[in-house]
């Protein structure tokens, strides 16, 4: 039952080729955001669209891989956990952005010269 705990699981199109960073230490991270969208009615019966972006940050190989293989429109699934984190704006202000940290990933687009 504990790996039912934190856990998320997308499916959704890349809004820009991902950003890979390598720290002094040598660690890697990538960040890039994921568009998710969803269909409905509204009370007027006439169909809505929802489109909810989501940024998503992978650490280690997973950085690397998501680096070398994803490109901007790729569809993919994620698996991840949600991840709050807390900082203060120059002003003092207390703010708080949740993001995912991405466990793996699966590519369900092929990659062709157009979208590189």
């Amino acid at each position: 039952m504990n790996t039912l705990r934190n856990k998320v699981s997308l499916i959704g199109r890349l809004g820009a080729k991902p950003e890979v960073m390598t720290f002094e230490s040598g660690k890697k991270m990538a960040r890039f955001t994921l568009a998710t969208n969803e269909s409905y009615k509204n009370k007027n019966g006439e169909w809505q669209e929802n489109t909810q972006w989501h940024i998503i940050t992978a650490w280690g190989k997973t950085a690397e891989l998501v680096g070398k293989l994803l490109q901007k429109g790729n569809e993919i699934a994620v698996d991840g956990k949600l991840v709050t984190n807390t900082y203060e704006t120059k002003e003092g202000e207390k703010r708080y952005g949740t993001s995912i940290e991405l466990n793996d990933f699966l590519l369900l687009t092929k990659n062709t010269e157009k979208n590189k």
